[in-house]
């Protein structure tokens, strides 16, 4: 009897030891579980645009269809590579300027990622971006939707929209690490429903059905958030990548952006 009451302390105390061990490596580590700049570092052609920053980081990126009077600006994923989107982009709007700049240590850009400096880097992308053109439009992707959300609710922008969008990445943490306590450790929160009753501009939000990323409740939890009206395309048998394959993925941002 003692030795089985010993065991079961000994067989508690390695889990709990694995469980903190655990814990502990998610808080120190967990910008390596969000970002994935080092994907996105190969590209074939040299940037064409640049925006230098006050503490000196050069933020790096390509325009496609220049010398349009309207523009797009196009936030990507954790892991998108956006040069390699290029092509993609400039055809579903042939009428805009398409600017695909990577973020800080993504693609061609300089520093580390982080949410302060992204978040300002795309409030200067913007201005940026805006001084050369009448309008322009934005198009957020899974991480790239909260950045979005966020220069929509303080910039003039004039459409958004928002691919795979969540409500926050610490709800989409918890979701994930169901027995850590994830949405309390996360310092990178990206907390989109703050900033959605702000916006005032047209908006189009794109669900994949089978997300395995960004469960349905988060998308769910942010649309509630938005002002009404939302356009909301939900697209079937695609998932969390793959919704950018789908024709009817290019025919919507089409005709939204057109």
């Amino acid at each position: 009897m003692r030795r089985a009451h010993k065991a079961m302390w000994w067989t508690l105390a390695v889990a709990a030891l694995l469980y903190g061990g655990v814990g502990v490596f998610f808080y120190f580590y967990q910008d390596s579980l969000l970002y994935y700049p080092q994907f996105t570092r190969q590209h074939a052609d040299a940037p064409d645009f640049e925006l230098r920053r006050d503490d000196g980081v050069v933020l790096r990126g390509w325009v496609m269809n220049p010398g349009q009077a309207r523009a797009v600006i196009y936030f990507g994923g954790n892991g998108d590579a956006v040069q390699a989107m290029r092509l993609q982009y400039a055809a579903m709007a042939p009428q805009r300027s398409v600017y695909l700049v990577g973020y800080r240590g993504y693609s061609a850009s300089d520093g580390v990622p982080s949410q302060q400096a992204i978040l300002a880097d795309a409030l200067a992308l913007f201005d940026s971006v805006k001084g050369r053109h009448s309008a322009v439009a934005v198009i957020g992707r899974s991480l790239g939707s909260g950045v979005a959300i966020y220069v929509a609710a303080q910039r003039p922008v004039e459409k958004l929209v928002l691919v795979t969008p969540y409500d926050s990445i610490a709800r989409v943490a918890q979701d994930h690490f169901a027995i850590y306590p994830a949405g309390l450790l996360m310092r990178d929160r990206y907390e989109s429903w703050r900033y959605a009753p702000q916006l005032r501009c047209p908006l189009l939000v794109v669900q994949a059905v089978h997300d395995e990323v960004i469960g349905a409740a988060r998308t769910e939890t942010l649309l509630r958030a938005l002002p009404k009206p939302v356009a909301l395309l939900k697209i079937d048998g695609v998932t969390h990548d793959s919704i950018v394959a789908s024709p009817q993925y290019a025919a919507a941002l089409a005709g939204f952006l057109r």
